[in-house]
């Protein structure tokens, strides 16, 4: 713990800032605080205010090496679709040659490719497989995807998988979802034309195929070992996928709310059906999850929720009990990114301008400023009173994704926040470097 007594009503922002900031140095022992405070949570979030920070990715990496080696959780589930993460499952868990890491992240095409596609998720990867193959089978660290956009990919994937185990069942499912095929593999070409009336929708197929995997799991399920198992729940996964990008690609022009809530629903409800597949022998499985922090910190904290919006981070706190989840977030003040200029545009590295007055992000920079401060440092929002009190009042806080548009900034990347309602703690990074992509289109 780290608790104070209530400050004077002199007591400054900044001077909480200052009194709470421990700092990071580079050294192994600087998380030790953090893991304390993890203690036996089952959910611990990391989030990113970019999608194309190298600190951000490296942290979120060696603070997840001490999650697995120490607290012994089970699996790390990022925001990438499932079908490309699951190569990379694959090669982690031993089932690919040990000096692949970079073909395990192959798989990883559809823009933005340089959030896995880089070499701080190379590095990262490597360091899995060769920390799994100390170990048995059922005790390995997998490597998941908890996003929907994969539509035409989970679909193959469905049908691959049934053509092992039972190929009638196979041509079953491709009859099914050729009810997709006259997009030419298009997800948003489908979306508008089932949302406008201009063809039908595919709801009912996709349901459809779902209930006869689960309805003939038993079946499919009497080959013997782990590997059956975990094959068998994959094509279960990519099955639901594919009943909730179709809904997602309907919503899309229905408003943005809409079809937030269906992804970030699916998010939260892949993270429970990988804690309920991995549980095993009594013991809970224990997830680590990587995403930007607008999908990580509760949302109920943030302007967006007057929209209606909601997300993970708001979904696993409401599902669990306060302790089994940790929310953590992270800032910059200025530096580079890899972003795009408009969706579906090349990765570029761009200038980060230096955060706005009146940002979380320009209150922690005057930490990190200082004289005798430290560069990068986190916060215990939690277990500190006063600091909590203190980082209550609405702020503006950064979000950078995938497009960064510095002319616009303060409209298209601030958004008002209760920092201390958002996140169990905050990690800033006061001045960072864009990670590196393998390619740049």
């Amino acid at each position: 713990m780290h608790t104070k007594s209530s400050p004077s009503n002199s007591a400054t922002l900044h001077g909480v800032l200052q009194e709470a900031a421990r700092p990071l140095l580079g050294a192994g022992s600087d998380y030790d605080d953090l893991l304390k405070m993890i203690g036996e949570a089952r959910y611990v979030l990391l989030g990113e205010a970019t999608h194309g920070t190298h600190e951000f990715y490296d942290a979120r990496a060696r603070f997840t090496r001490r999650l697995i080696e120490e607290m012994k959780f089970s699996a790390v589930v990022v925001e990438a679709d499932w079908p490309d993460a699951y190569r990379v499952n694959r090669y982690v868990t031993g089932m690919g040659p040990a000096d692949a890491a970079r073909d395990a992240l192959s798989d990883f095409q559809r823009f933005p490719r340089w959030m896995w596609r880089n070499n701080d998720v190379l590095q990262f990867a490597y360091w899995l497989r060769q920390h799994n193959d100390t170990r048995a089978a059922f005790q390995r660290v997998g490597f998941y995807g908890m996003d929907l956009y994969s539509l035409y990919r989970s679909i193959e994937a469905v049908i691959d998988y049934l053509k092992n185990v039972d190929p009638d069942a196979a041509t079953t499912a491709r009859r099914r979802y050729a009810c997709f095929e006259q997009f030419g593999e298009d997800p948003q070409a489908y979306g508008y034309a089932a949302r406008a009336g201009m063809s039908a929708s595919c709801e009912k197929e996709v349901i459809a195929q779902l209930m006869e995997l689960r309805v003939r799991s038993a079946e499919f399920l009497s080959r013997d070992g782990w590997v059956a198992e975990d094959e068998h729940f994959q094509a279960e996964q990519n099955a639901r996928l594919a009943i909730n990008a179709e809904a997602y690609y309907r919503a899309m022009f229905g408003g943005r709310t809409q079809s937030w809530n269906l992804r970030d629903t699916h998010m939260a409800d892949t993270l429970e059906a990988l804690v309920r597949h991995l549980s095993r022998g009594g013991r809970p499985a224990k997830l680590v999850v990587w995403a930007h922090n607008s999908h990580m910190g509760d949302v109920r904290a943030t302007e967006c929720a007057a929209g209606g919006e909601l997300n993970v981070g708001q979904l696993i706190r409401q599902r669990n009990s306060f302790g089994d989840v940790v929310l953590v977030g992270f800032t910059t003040y200025s530096g580079t990114v890899a972003a795009a200029s408009d969706w579906g545009e090349p990765v570029e590295i761009k200038r980060v301008n230096t955060a706005l007055p009146g940002s979380i992000e320009s209150d922690l920079h005057e930490v990190a400023a200082e004289d005798g401060g430290t560069p990068n440092f986190w916060l215990n929002i939690r277990d500190d009173r006063d600091l909590a009190n203190a980082l209550r009042p609405a702020r503006l806080e950064r979000a950078i994704g995938v497009v960064y548009r510095p002319d616009t900034e303060r409209l298209s990347h601030y958004f008002h926040t209760r920092v201390s309602e958002q996140f169990d703690a905050l990690i800033h990074f006061d001045q960072t470097s864009a990670v590196e992509p393998f390619e740049r289109e």
